[in-house]
């Protein structure tokens, strides 16, 4: 039996919606974000039970950048990932996607404090990982 997609004219949640479309990995993630102020439309935070329609732009701040996106569809239930372009527009910058790969790029020789010294195994992986950042 087939998947079928009901799409919607009329409104839904903002956290529902932002959980279907896997912004966030729980419900509750994103309802809690929305009550932390992370996510925002026109500027404004919203709450969790925030109506919204197709065509509405929103903002999501993860960690320090933000992804922004257009409404295309609504729909109540969580779909697959390859499904998703189908009812999100992506609108965030380039720029915001540097800040995201400078992060990550700066997590790579950060450990955790209590874990003791590196082992020797450890030590030559941050050593090899120091010289390939030298080199770029």
């Amino acid at each position: 039996m087939p998947f079928i997609i009901k799409e919607d004219t009329g409104s839904i949640r903002i956290d529902k919606w932002l959980w279907a479309v896997r912004i966030f990995k729980t419900r509750s993630i994103a309802s809690d974000e929305c009550r932390a102020g992370k996510v925002k439309m026109g500027g404004q935070s919203v709450k969790p039970s925030r109506e919204i329609r197709t065509g509405d732009e929103i903002s999501v701040q993860m960690g320090i950048y933000i992804k922004t996106v257009r409404v295309l569809g609504l729909i109540h239930n969580r779909v697959s990932a390859h499904l998703v372009p189908q009812f999100i527009e992506d609108l965030t910058p380039a720029e915001e996607y540097e800040k995201m790969k400078t992060q990550q790029e700066m997590k790579t020789e950060f450990r955790p404090r209590g874990l003791g010294r590196p082992t020797k195994k450890e030590r030559r992986l941050i050593d090899r990982l120091k010289k390939t950042k030298d080199f770029n």
